[in-house]
């Protein structure tokens, strides 16, 4: 499997994911459109114009789902037995269609299941940039990961 078993996700380990990804105004509108969020703020350039941003901005929930996914190839793909959930999520900059997301991610808690002795929880901090390097997701999720049976 592509992804780390528990035991390798150890308390610090950091990676910058080689995944990157550019969003384009597709992506942000049927995203929109699938959930139902229909703010004009993301999916109408005239109404969007008018405001600070000068474009239309990128729905949070997709910048949210891209910086967690760049991430799974290097740290969950085939080894999480399921998600746990989300912790502290901010959004201290704009996504614009046309931004390219890099992503880096650190375990910054890890300790053993008490009630599956197969598995153990990682949280990880999520961190997403733009490619100018400014922030613009942080994130910290908590899995449960299965251990490696050698």
């Amino acid at each position: 499997m592509a992804g780390k078993y528990f035991e390798e996700l150890e308390l610090g380990w950091t990676i910058e994911h080689d995944i990157k990804k550019t969003v384009t105004e597709t992506d942000n509108v049927l995203f929109s459109a699938l959930t139902l969020n229909l703010a004009p703020l993301h999916i109408d350039a005239h109404y969007a114009a008018e405001t600070e941003f000068g474009k239309p901005l990128v729905n949070s929930l997709y910048t949210l789902g891209l910086v967690c996914g760049i991430s799974v190839a290097d740290t969950t793909l085939g080894t999480t037995v399921a998600n746990l959930g989300f912790g502290k999520i901010t959004f201290p900059a704009p996504v614009f269609a046309g931004d390219t997301v890099n992503v880096e991610t650190t375990v910054v808690a890890h300790r053993e299941s008490r009630s599956r002795q197969d598995s153990g929880i990682v949280t990880f901090s999520h961190t997403g940039k733009n490619q100018d390097g400014v922030v613009v997701c942080e994130c910290e999720r908590a899995a449960l990961m299965s251990k490696s049976h050698k």
